[in-house]
């Protein structure tokens, strides 16, 4: 349990979807997933073109927040449609998957094989190739990124 009683996820699982889309959530966060939303998962796209899986509960919080930031900030307004715009809710069946509607497949160019990456209060789901590529990237660069976000958005714990 992490602070305010919230499991936190993490942890790195290989997995695959099949020809439909179909997904099964690694079996070490389904218990909690059920408990802790019933179950329903929202998934968004993120800019690193991958895809964001959250609780419905802790996605609520997000959206909450997300939706009051300022209109007439360009990040901020952008953020907002890409986030709250793909959000789409996935409901966990009986075996533990979940269904990825093909819009957000084609956004993280999913096909088979992805990693399913536990981040705290979210999951990050990649195309496989595509994360072994960023993490050897991240892994190589002694650069560090010196973003120029506003002060709402340095604050917003996505």
């Amino acid at each position: 349990m992490g602070k305010n009683g919230l499991s936190m996820f993490r942890g790195a699982s290989k997995v695959t979807l099949d020809s439909k889309g179909r997904m099964a959530i690694p079996s070490r966060y389904r218990e909690r997933l059920s408990s802790r939303a019933d179950g329903t998962l929202v998934a968004t796209v993120d800019r690193d073109y991958c895809l964001l899986l959250y609780p419905l509960t802790d996605w609520e919080e997000i959206e909450r927040k997300l939706i009051r930031l300022p209109a007439l900030n360009k990040q901020a307004r952008r953020l907002q449609r890409l986030m709250v715009g793909y959000a789409t809710e996935l409901d966990m069946d009986g075996h533990g998957r979940i269904l990825l509607p093909r819009e957000l497949r084609d956004f993280a160019s999913l096909e088979k094989q992805a990693m399913f990456i536990g981040q705290g209060n979210k999951f990050e789901l990649w195309d496989v190739d595509r994360w072994n590529a960023r993490r050897d990237e991240w892994l190589s660069d002694n650069d560090v990124e010196s973003a120029d976000l506003p002060a709402e958005l340095e604050s917003l714990s996505l």
